[in-house]
């Protein structure tokens, strides 16, 4: 008589054979395949080599298989053009120039039309504060040309600052 082990949680006990329960059990016949493929039959079922000469009629991009049937052609993917010197960084210094208050007076600067350090040259207009004096002193009585006093008078005018190098307008200071 053999000797019998159970165990009541995951095997049966039958005439001292232990075996698992359910569909753990081993089907009957050939179970395990001897060795595994070969190389040469591996790569027989993943190469689609192409028809040997061309099939009259039309063409429909299907290549014939190793079995027979037709089946599309693998993707071919072409190698990226790589980017010329792609680790290359363009440096451009870019100048930020604050923003310059404009008053009666001379300022120095750098000009932004010319790039040259520089002090304004200033050039007085007759602004809203000459016209206002002006208006007012008429209606003061000051008619005899009088009321033209504001127009000789720089601090009742706007003024106007210039680049002396270019000539350029460099901004514009309004008393009014």
């Amino acid at each position: 008589m053999q000797p019998t082990s159970c165990s009541p949680v995951s095997s049966v006990c039958a005439l001292g054979k232990m075996s698992a329960p359910g569909s753990y059990q081993a089907a009957p016949g050939p179970s395990v395949p001897t060795a595994p493929p070969s190389y040469e039959e591996t790569v027989a079922v993943n190469y689609f080599p192409s028809p040997p000469a061309p099939v009259p009629g039309p063409t429909t991009g299907l290549v014939t298989g190793p079995d027979g049937k037709s089946v599309n052609p693998p993707a071919y993917y072409t190698q990226p053009v790589p980017v010329p010197n792609a680790n290359a960084i363009a440096v451009q210094t870019v100048y930020v120039q604050q923003p310059v208050s404009f008053f009666d007076r001379p300022i120095q600067m750098c000009c932004p039309s010319c790039n040259k350090m520089i002090v304004t040259q200033l050039s007085y207009n007759a602004g809203a504060l000459t016209w206002l004096s002006c208006g007012s002193l008429c209606l003061l009585g000051c008619v005899a040309g009088c009321c033209f006093i504001p127009f000789c008078v720089d601090a009742l005018q706007d003024v106007d600052h210039y680049c002396p190098n270019c000539k350029a307008l460099l901004g514009t200071y309004k008393r009014l």
